[in-house]
């Protein structure tokens, strides 16, 4: 077993690894399959992790610097879409379906009315962040509000896995400058086309961010950074990965957003990263820098760009295998197979 506190010790890495070596195969012939097996022991603190139910939490909210023209969608499309998940027609409630994952949709911070629907988990901050190129996006007490937020909304989830998904036009925005700030990457090279901006629309987007950046001193702490440029949902999911951390259950990492509140989960407390799993590589530009930044090798790189937490469910049946691996794959003694000469 492992402090969770500490994270796991060599002994306890050096069992594993043994017990991986020992099961009726090749050294090695399962490739990355036995990485993310470690990656299960190192989260739960056990050699014999069951995981058998995962759950895609959808945090949504909406940012000011929307109003910069940053996105080639509109900010009511995040409202729309809070709507399409609990109506069940998004990608990211289809490939649940197909994953025999369930979903919760959280209203962070959507602008305008609160939405009423019965299946929404209601924890709205603020009808949207401030417009980060003029000053905070939000107040320390909002950030310190939505943290809490998301710690609580992973201590109630039930699920032996999390994942966390995000809907928010011009969040790619803020993950951009998260990253900026936290790993001190220029700009340009982690601004993307998010929704689909065009060559004129990126080099727009990308000179009011640098426009933004200078805002602020060039070194910020995490929680910070995420007061200064985060979005509520971006804020609350970081909650959600460090409450997933208390006790010991593994995230699944979806895409650049993800990965960006991942940075201030690890910024706020570093031991996070023991239950932090990479599950995909986005096509987003900038994914791949971050993911170097962090030395993460992701489960599955399949162009996706979509967000939703969609690419965190796909690795969901890989990181189940990996689980029942470790716990019901015979070893060489157990099934009387002879081993390696």
């Amino acid at each position: 077993m492992t402090d969770r506190n500490a994270g796991p010790d060599a002994d306890f890495e050096r069992t594993v690894r043994d017990l991986i070596d020992s099961k009726t195969k090749p050294l090695g012939a399962l490739g990355q399959v036995e990485a993310v097996a470690l990656q299960l022991a190192r989260a739960t603190g056990t050699v014999a992790p069951r995981l058998d139910s995962c759950e895609l939490t959808i945090f949504a909210a909406d940012h000011g610097i929307a109003a910069e023209g940053v996105s080639a969608y509109p900010q009511a499309v995040t409202r729309e879409m809070v709507r399409n998940f609990l109506n069940r027609g998004a990608a990211a409630n289809v490939f649940a379906a197909a994953v025999d994952a369930s979903v919760r949709v959280v209203d962070a911070g959507v602008a305008g009315e609160p939405l009423d629907h019965p299946d929404l988990v209601r924890r709205r901050i603020g009808p949207g962040t401030g417009n980060f190129l003029a000053g905070p996006a939000m107040t320390g007490v909002q950030c310190d509000e939505a943290l809490q937020a998301g710690r609580q909304l992973a201590e109630d989830s039930p699920a032996d896995v999390l994942c966390f998904g995000e809907m928010g036009i011009g969040n790619t925005s803020a993950a951009t400058l998260l990253a900026h700030k936290l790993l001190g990457l220029p700009v340009a090279d982690l601004a993307g086309r998010g929704t689909g901006l065009d060559d004129a629309g990126l080099a727009h987007k990308t000179a009011i961010l640098e426009a933004a950046a200078v805002r602020t001193a060039p070194d910020l702490s995490a929680a910070h950074a995420l007061a200064e440029y985060g979005g509520f949902e971006i804020a609350m999911m970081t909650g959600a990965m460090l409450g997933a951390a208390q006790s010991n259950r593994p995230v699944l990492v979806d895409g650049f957003i993800s990965t960006a509140a991942a940075l201030v989960a690890l910024g706020i407390e570093p031991v996070v990263r023991r239950t932090l799993i990479y599950a995909h590589r986005s096509a987003e530009h900038g994914h791949r820098t971050m993911l170097d930044a962090l030395a993460a090798r992701p489960i599955l790189d399949l162009e996706m760009r979509l967000g939703e937490g969609t690419g965190a469910l796909l690795a969901w049946p890989v990181v189940r295998a990996a689980s029942a691996m470790l716990t019901d794959m015979a070893s060489f003694e157990s099934a009387g197979v002879s081993g390696p000469a």
